[in-house]
């Protein structure tokens, strides 16, 4: 797993953002933010990660200024449409199909459920000079960790400088 105080890596990838095919390209979203999280999960629909997500959307982070939330899993864009859209998710779902995204991350998993080359479930916080803020990851993307990994980044977004409410993950949720 990428380490703290290290420089992110870039990317550009396909992502779903607002029922819309782009590309997102990270250094537009440092640019215009305190801060940005990755969200990664190793497939869409995936329960705990559907409800980290959940907390996440629940909790108004897409709707914070001066913060940018991106969500990247193993899945295609055409998966990544029905999952924004059953779920309303008001951030941009990146489709790091072959997992080159999580691999530059150190966060690419071998193999998961019959899936191979995919991301880990995982939380990175990159501040706007590209440093790592914060990053942890779950050992298996179904543990239902007590704290989230999303819940954990609160107190590093706050340190940053974005107040926000901290995610009420609720594994047994409707979502």
């Amino acid at each position: 797993m990428i380490e703290t105080g290290v420089k992110a890596p870039d990317f550009i990838s396909p992502a779903v953002s607002e029922g819309t095919a782009v590309e997102l390209e990270l250094y537009r979203l440092i640019d215009n933010h305190h801060a940005v999280v990755l969200c990664f999960a190793p497939a869409n629909f995936v329960p705990t990660c559907t409800a980290e997500f959940a907390a996440i959307r629940d909790s108004g982070w897409a709707a914070e200024r001066d913060l940018a939330v991106v969500a990247l899993t193993g899945d295609s864009l055409f998966a990544g449409f029905a999952y924004a859209d059953r779920f309303d998710f008001p951030f941009p779902i990146v489709s790091d199909f072959h997992g080159g995204v999580a691999d530059s991350y150190d966060l690419r998993a071998e193999s998961w459920e019959g899936h191979s080359e995919i991301p880990r479930r995982a939380t990175v916080v990159i501040d706007n000079d590209w440093t790592v803020r914060f990053a942890e990851a779950t050992t298996d993307a179904l543990d239902r960790a007590v704290p989230s990994p999303a819940q954990n980044a609160t107190a590093t977004l706050r340190e940053i400088g974005v107040d926000v409410e901290r995610p009420r993950v609720n594994y047994d949720g409707p979502w």
